[in-house]
């Protein structure tokens, strides 16, 4: 199909350097715990209890589900739809730098930069910066369901962040003065039917840098989480969406938080869609662990200096290293 990135082409060398490929085993699917939002808008105990599941499975878990989140399944629907209908431009197309008029290096497959198969990522996306989404004129439908997502998940990103910032003493205004709206961005993403998909990551092994991310996942199994010790999969809820902590949020809980290990598998037979909204502060914004007690597990940076730290080791080792190049205890 004339859509299809060159994967098989991409991936083969892997396979035929590898003298020894380690399949993927089957792994145990697991409920989230899930949340119900609307206990938010209750009578302050149930409202206190929503409050702290939600900072309980962020430190137990770096990963919950929500539902009664605010964004209506006409939306979710429709974003998938649009998805599809972009991905399934012809690959030439997609790579064209004036298809959908986004900043440069916004369309990635694969991994360019992986030295061997576990780096590698049957997948492909688009990352839209939010500065980037008036300038689509050309793909009004794609626009305009963007829009309506963006506008639902931003607010729900803002108010999760803070919820979790209460128990850490952190003040109500420092997502408003750090994250400005235009700073994250959302990430189209198709995992592609993969003949090795015993051998083949969807996306490899990693941690995201953002303070939350939040994922519409489709019905099609792919997410996996490192918990316990060991790979667990995440089973799809059609009403619920995915939020997890990243390195950014766990920095500043001076660890409380937790941003863990997560991939996405491939399928052998069908294809897969997401999105993710990726809450993000500005380039010079400070992030320092906030604790009364305990002592700065991590230095202060900015995450201009974590992107960079991060763009050297993609370079030098095929992937990235993350929080521990900031952490005290690193040797």
């Amino acid at each position: 199909m004339d859509f299809e990135p060159p994967f098989q082409g991409a991936c083969k060398s892997f396979l035929q350097n590898t003298t020894k490929i380690n399949k993927h085993p089957e792994v145990e699917e697991c409920e989230l715990p899930v949340i119900d939002l609307s206990h938010l808008n209750f009578d302050p105990m149930n409202r206190e209890k929503c409050i702290n599941e939600i900072a309980e499975a962020a430190s137990q878990w770096g990963f919950f589900q929500v539902v009664n989140h605010g964004i209506s399944q006409e939306v979710l629907n429709s974003i998938k739809d649009e998805q599809k209908k972009v991905f399934h431009q012809p690959y030439t197309k997609k790579i064209a730098q004036s298809f959908l008029n986004l900043s440069p290096n916004s369309y990635r497959w694969g991994n360019p930069q992986a030295t061997c198969l576990r780096q590698f990522s049957w997948s492909e996306a688009f990352h839209i910066s939010m500065a980037d989404i008036p300038s689509m004129n050309e793909h009004k439908s794609l626009r305009s369901t963007i829009e309506a997502f963006v506008k639902n998940v931003s607010d729900l990103a803002k108010s999760l962040a803070e919820i979790l910032a209460q128990p850490l003493g952190i003040e109500s205004s420092y997502f408003k003065e750090n994250c400005p709206p235009r700073t994250s961005f959302l990430r189209l993403n198709r995992y592609s039917p993969c003949p090795f998909s015993s051998q083949v990551l969807g996306l490899c092994s990693h941690t995201d840098t953002a303070f939350l991310t939040i994922v519409h996942q489709d019905e099609v199994h792919g997410l996996e989480l490192f918990h316990g010790g060991r790979w667990i999969g995440v089973k799809p809820n059609p009403e619920a969406l995915v939020v997890n902590i990243g390195d950014l949020f766990e920095a500043l809980s001076n660890g409380i938080y937790k941003s863990i290990k997560h991939r996405v598998v491939t399928n052998q037979e069908v294809e897969r869609f997401s999105v993710a909204y990726f809450y993000c502060p500005s380039f010079d914004a400070v992030i320092q662990s906030r604790s009364t007690t305990d002592p700065a597990v991590y230095k202060r940076f900015t995450l201009r200096e974590f992107k960079h730290q991060t763009q050297r080791d993609v370079e030098e080792l095929g992937e990235k290293v993350g929080l521990s190049r900031f952490s005290f205890d690193r040797k």
